[in-house]
């Protein structure tokens, strides 16, 4: 059973296309082996999101919701922690696009989804709520 170091949350309501090209970087993905898309094409991310986002005609602040979930150091290889990446972006049942990186550049591996805030199959916005522990 792997610990996670941290779980984060960050809405992206702007520089969308930095967000994305960030994530994507060649050196922190071991030459993008470690990046998965789902119903999006690597370089038409953004496009894509904000296709979607205009197709459903959504108007929100909220571009794409940005997870960064962090492995402490050697608990997992970059394989490993990518699938568990991967296991954790497939809850959305395949209704939001979403890219998934998997970071080996740090001290510790860290993956960075960022999904669409609006949902391919009902057009609705998601709706994070934050509980206090």
């Amino acid at each position: 059973i792997h610990k996670w170091l941290s779980l984060k949350i960050h809405p992206i309501k702007s520089t969308l296309n930095l967000a994305i090209d960030y994530i994507n970087k060649t050196g922190k993905t071991d030459e993008k082996i470690l990046v998965t898309t789902n119903k999006l094409l690597p370089c038409y991310c953004s496009y894509t999101i904000f296709k979607t986002r205009e197709d459903n005609n959504v108007k929100g602040t909220v571009l794409t919701r940005h997870l960064i979930q962090s492995f402490l150091p050697n608990e997992t290889t970059p394989e490993q922690a990518h699938q568990i990446g991967l296991d954790h972006a497939k809850n959305t049942k395949d209704e939001y696009e979403f890219v998934l990186t998997t970071h080996i550049d740090k001290g510790h591996i860290h993956n960075h989804i960022t999904f669409n805030n609006v949902n391919m199959v009902t057009g609705k916005m998601l709706s994070i709520q934050q509980k206090k522990l």
